[in-house]
């Protein structure tokens, strides 16, 4: 299935996403300087696609206090495209 498209998403979300998905394996917990250094974009970026992520439910704090990000299961199911745009 393809991935929906919504206008607020980027380009860098699904590299987000991707990265916190850990190549389809264990989801991982990162910040977002972790996932700066391993996608080609700057941090400033990141950390506000980090918040619209959230924000879309995609992604959600693992530890606030800590600035650690994890995947949820709509983020997941975002990349899988077993999700539709009208869910996002």
């Amino acid at each position: 299935m393809r991935r929906p498209r919504v206008d607020w998403m980027t380009r860098a979300d699904d590299a987000i996403l991707e990265f916190l998905l850990n190549e389809g394996n264990e989801p991982l917990v990162a910040n977002p300087a972790t996932v700066e250094a391993n996608i080609d974009y700057k941090i400033s970026h990141v950390r506000r696609r980090l918040r619209a992520l959230q924000e879309g439910g995609l992604v959600d704090y693992y530890n606030k206090d800590r600035g650690l990000y994890q995947i949820t299961d709509k983020g997941q199911n975002y990349l899988t495209g077993e999700i539709n745009s009208d869910e996002l």
